[in-house]
């Protein structure tokens, strides 16, 4: 008998990252129309090989996010970038999406990050309404600059509140800086009732994934695999009900693990963890969400059941409305109680 569809399960998206949600056409697309000239990685040999191992592997892949960003010229390319991302995510039965930004990556050319924000916002509204899939932002510091910075973006967050902007966040190479540093930030957001979710738990181990749980106060986790290393952290994180946004193929593109069958997703749900599948940056890794899905039920055996309940977990994980979580925790039921095969 075979398996039941996994893109006609319905999912949240909660680890998706603004860039790294660009197609690859669309890469290629925007490139020749102003002349930017693209390494081989990311054209005839993509998706490119990566690993982040060490500093200077991160560095290259740091390298390829900024040169797919420089493509982004126009209101119009970030309207369109949005879209596309929208209708990638409904195609692989996603019911809801928070993506991730860093307006400071892109105000220079785009007016500012609050007009940037505005413009974001706007894509998401009019995305949401064409596709029929719900959305919403969440505004990211990078840690790799000044904490103060983090600040201005946390306020700039807070005033979004209700308006789109449904959580805070701390991205980049979690090996660099001091992530106490972004405390100050974490408070002005966590005051403004936006969900605080750092990354943390994937290039570095378990006191980092303690240092987002007692400085930032993390409410979910992005990634956070790297937690199943010491038994503790984990009950801790299982009894407090903190979701880890786990994103297997990333996780083996960076090097972190060998392959797929060593991304420990079946200890996380042994243990009772909230696991949230996500893409990550599937222009730079090759894989989109139904994809996160597809992987780990081959390389762990998982039954459609334990599909399923990673398919509510993410639901119940998200900011969706009561009323979008409800019936799509509803429609998981009937994809599961529907014939397979």
């Amino acid at each position: 008998m075979r398996p039941r569809d996994l893109h006609a399960l319905p999912k949240a998206h909660l680890h998706l990252h603004f860039t790294g949600s660009m197609r690859h056409g669309t890469l290629l697309e925007l490139a020749e129309r102003d002349g930017i000239a693209l390494p081989d990685s990311l054209v005839s040999e993509w998706p490119p090989q990566l690993s982040a191992a060490d500093e200077k592997g991160w560095f290259r892949f740091q390298r390829l996010y900024d040169v797919a960003r420089s493509v982004l010229r126009t209101e119009d390319d970030v309207r369109r970038l949005v879209l596309e991302a929208a209708e990638d995510d409904v195609r692989d039965g996603g019911r809801w999406l928070e993506i991730q930004v860093d307006p400071s990556g892109y105000g220079a050319r785009f007016g500012g990050i609050t007009a940037f924000t505005d413009l974001v916002l706007d894509a998401v509204r009019v995305a949401s309404e064409r596709t029929g899939l719900g959305m919403a932002v969440v505004i990211a510091a990078n840690r790799t600059r000044h904490p103060l910075d983090a600040r201005t973006l946390a306020r700039l967050a807070a005033q979004y509140v209700d308006r789109g902007v449904v959580g805070f966040g701390l991205s980049n190479d979690e090996r660099r800086g001091r992530t106490a540093d972004f405390e100050a930030a974490f408070e002005i957001a966590g005051r403004a009732g936006l969900l605080l979710v750092p990354h943390g738990g994937e290039l570095r181990g378990p006191d980092h994934v303690r240092t987002c749980l007692d400085r930032l106060h993390a409410g979910r986790l992005g990634h956070g695999v790297r937690s199943t290393e010491d038994p503790d952290l984990l009950a801790r994180i299982v009894d407090s009900g903190v979701a880890l946004e786990v994103c297997p193929v990333s996780n083996v593109a960076l090097g972190v693990y060998s392959d797929l069958t060593s991304v420990p997703l079946p200890t996380l749900l042994e243990a009772g963890a909230t696991v949230v599948l996500g893409a990550d940056d599937p222009l730079l890794f090759g894989s989109r969400l139904a994809g996160q899905y597809a992987t780990m039920r081959a390389a762990h055996e998982l039954s459609d059941e334990t599909m399923a309940e990673l398919a509510r977990m993410s639901l119940r994980a998200s900011r969706a409305p009561d009323a979008l979580r409800d019936a799509a925790l509803a429609d998981v039921d009937a994809w599961l109680a529907a014939p397979a095969g």
